[in-house]
């Protein structure tokens, strides 16, 4: 990944009192008209092709030790396939309730779904601009989309912080640890990962480990918010190109979340990882 395991979790706000949350952002498996090069958006609901599920019980392999709290997905097909996909090989997340929201669907591409990429590329020529800036007829721009992904963001941290607050008020346990150590098991989170999340420390344990089942242009969208409304703290090694680029077909990436005490003010937001592949190595892709 370019860091050693251990030095993103001493770069962790030790002072933090209030919960932490992991964040698993993941696009969809293959469809075969991801193969083709034509455009699906929102408006053409294809299936995964045989790669497709091929590549997402890899991802479900890569996971399958990862204790989830909560899991969201798009509610188009492909995303449908590829969270059932990767919680049946999940060892503890198996009958999970998968929370499908419209929030996170692809990007609209209007005229243009249905189409091949070519022609959409052509169409922003044509129009003076480039991809992905150009908004074909009946599209949905680049702010429209980062506005549904935040409003999704925003969602969910105010499920996280109010699940937590009850937790708080009900229980005097800290939240387990076996969050993060399950995290830290494949992620470069540190292999000292349970002592970093401990009240011995004074920053207490992830509340919540979501996994979030999405599409390759709302994944990038959702990058450039964190990168340039949240401020979000990247690995040094990545470059430019890499943090603008569309997720790849199951790419995973990861996020941790620090929140004030109370919830007040914008989550602290660290990422671990962008568009990770390597679980994929294995997948041989259908001719």
């Amino acid at each position: 990944m370019g860091f050693s395991r251990q030095e993103y979790w001493s770069g962790l706000p030790k002072g933090c009192q209030g919960p932490s949350l992991g964040l698993c952002a993941r696009s969809s498996g293959e469809t075969r008209l991801n193969k083709e090069k034509i455009i699906q958006g929102q408006g053409i609901d294809e299936p995964l092709s045989e790669t497709g599920f091929k590549q997402a019980a890899a991802a479900g392999i890569f996971l399958k030790d990862v204790k989830f709290t909560h899991v969201f997905s798009s509610d188009l097909t492909r995303t449908k396939q590829t969270v059932h996909g990767i919680l049946e090989k999940s060892k503890f997340c198996k009958d999970m309730t998968v929370k499908y929201d419209s929030r996170l669907r692809e990007r609209k591409y209007g005229v243009a779904e249905g189409r091949p990429l070519s022609e959409l590329r052509a169409m922003a020529k044509a129009a003076g601009e480039e991809c992905p800036a150009f908004t074909p007829p009946g599209g949905e721009t680049l702010d429209q989309l980062k506005r549904r992904g935040k409003d999704f963001f925003e969602f969910l941290c105010q499920l996280i912080l109010k699940e937590a607050g009850q937790n708080e008020q009900f229980s005097q346990e800290a939240p387990s640890s076996c969050l993060e150590s399950s995290l830290a098991e494949i992620f470069p989170l540190g292999k000292n990962c349970a002592s970093t999340f401990n009240s011995d420390s004074g920053t207490p344990g992830l509340a919540a480990s979501v996994l979030v089942v999405s599409h390759g242009a709302y994944i990038r969208s959702l990058l450039d918010y964190f990168l340039t409304d949240l401020k979000c703290s990247f690995p040094a090694t990545l470059s430019r190109s890499e943090l603008t680029s569309v997720s790849p077909n199951t790419g995973m990436t990861v996020f941790i979340l620090n929140f004030e005490k109370g919830g007040k003010g914008r989550p602290t937001a660290q990422c671990v990882c962008v568009n990770l592949q390597g679980h994929l190595a294995g997948v041989n892709k259908t001719p």
